[in-house]
């Protein structure tokens, strides 16, 4: 046998094993076999929610939208000039397929038609936002709608009510747009699905079923109540940051002050003396002397660092999730963002079970309605869980970001039948855990800014008096 021959076997070899590895792989398909969503993240566990919700026919119910309805129509802008009853002149906007779609609904209004003109593109309007209606502005329209229909007034006036009341102009144009669907006999629920992202999925799936039951002051009694809870939630997370945030704010000016101009007037009186710097009075001086000459490539630097955070934290998935995940992990702002997250999901969670709202749809609500790349992934392997018979405690059992009280009541919720009053009750004490934690990161904070203060200040003056006293001590 020839030589060369016998030592190309083992290449040979090895190159026939990968490519039979390689054909067993192709010949196993993914969807052949059981895959674990508990070791799925990023984009294999996109893939596979999406894989399970077209095999699935609980993801099979498609919203009900008319034929002559293109939800991604763009609308056509319009300026108008109408008078009303009282004769006064009424000036305003109205977004519709074509300039008939605005006459008609000026004139259901009452309005006498003056001018309408199409809005050029010139005609801009300078509005920053996203376009959804905030949490305040939310509640507050949902308290006056419920007290309006109590009052046995019609929803179409109820919504005319609403938007003559306001005298916030993009508010006025997306209710006027309600009114319009209303107008055409669209549902409630449609009509508020039509704006977009102005009202969020929760509401218009609470809205869905209370239309089914017939009770809709009830239940837009009961958002009202949600989001007041959500918006107190928020504000006071923000108060708790706003006094710490400016002491900060103020270190961090008393500090710049101090070193670009105090510091500086005692360099010429080292230099004069001939005075021997030790290294923190040299490294003080050095900084001051950076911040005087090189002022603008540190705000270039700083403003590049923040822009570029932002920018990450808004587009990188892998990113926000990183700094999500260190923030959960960190000591006392972990407790903060868990308990909140775990709160505000098991209270909208509660809200849906309670009104009949499909398990699988309320899983696709609460992965709209949280930031947090944590819950979404949780929510996503519950969904692929629940798809493939697993009970709901078992697809939330073993994740570090749901805490351990709160899977116990989903166990004893599922066992007992009673899992939206288990939800509710979980929501309550993670809400007083979320204030208890925001609470204590408060006590925290202030003592640290202060220490921080205190320790920089002293820091520099200490820089500067060795100096001085070693001058003294040569005299």
């Amino acid at each position: 046998m020839n030589a060369s021959k016998v030592l190309k076997y083992p290449g040979l070899y090895f190159k026939r094993a990968g490519q039979g590895v390689s054909y067993l792989k192709n010949l196993i398909k993914p969807s052949d076999v059981d895959i674990d969503p508990t070791k799925l993240y990023g984009e294999d566990l996109k893939q596979e929610l999406e894989k399970v919700k077209a095999q699935s026919s609980e993801f099979k119910n498609e919203k009900e939208v008319k034929e002559d309805y293109d939800p991604k129509q763009k609308l056509k802008s319009y300026r108008y000039v109408c008078k009303n009853d009282a004769g006064q002149i009424v000036k305003g906007i109205f977004d519709g397929r074509d300039e008939q779609d605005c006459r008609v609904f000026l004139s259901n209004e009452g309005y006498e038609i003056l001018e309408i003109t199409e809005r050029g593109k010139g005609d801009i309007d300078i509005s920053f936002g996203s376009g959804k209606i905030s949490t305040g502005d939310l509640s507050f329209a949902l308290i006056q709608l419920s007290t309006y229909i109590k009052a046995g007034i019609p929803l179409i006036d109820s919504m005319r009510i609403l938007s003559k009341q306001t005298s916030k102009e993009h508010l006025k144009r997306t209710y006027d747009k309600v009114i319009y669907q209303l107008v055409l006999g669209e549902p409630f629920s449609v009509a508020l699905e039509r704006q977009g992202e102005a009202f969020p999925s929760i509401l218009i799936n609470m809205v869905k079923t209370s239309e089914m039951t017939g009770d809709l002051a009830g239940t837009l009694d009961e958002m009202a109540d949600y989001f007041t809870k959500t918006e107190t939630t928020k504000k006071e997370m923000i108060s708790a940051l706003i006094y710490p945030v400016v002491i900060l704010i103020v270190v961090i000016a008393v500090l710049i002050f101090m070193v670009v101009k105090i510091v500086p007037q005692f360099v010429g009186m080292f230099e004069q003396n001939g005075a021997e710097l030790p290294a923190i009075t040299q490294f003080v001086l050095d900084t001051s002397h950076f911040f005087t000459s090189y002022w603008w490539a540190l705000i270039i630097g700083v403003f590049t660092i923040v822009f570029t955070f932002r920018w990450s934290y808004k587009n990188i998935r892998e990113f926000r999730r990183s700094m999500q995940v260190l923030l959960m992990k960190s000591p006392v702002f972990g407790k903060v963002v868990i308990n909140g997250e775990v709160a505000t999901i098991t209270r909208t969670f509660s809200s849906l079970l309670n009104h009949g709202v499909f398990i699988t749809d309320s899983m696709e609500i609460l992965m709209n309605l949280t930031n947090n790349e944590i819950y979404k992934e949780i929510l996503s392997r519950t969904l692929i869980g629940l798809s493939k018979g697993s009970k709901l405690s078992e697809t939330f059992k073993g994740e570090w970001a749901f805490p351990v009280v709160a899977y116990e009541m989903i166990v004893t919720g599922e066992s007992t039948g009673q899992l939206a009053l288990m939800m509710e009750k979980v929501a309550e004490h993670y809400d007083m855990l979320h204030h208890n934690a925001v609470s204590a990161l408060k006590s925290l904070l202030e003592p640290m800014v202060i220490l921080l203060l205190a320790v920089s200040v002293g820091f520099i003056l200490i820089s500067i008096m060795t100096p001085m006293f070693d001058m003294y001590g040569q005299i």
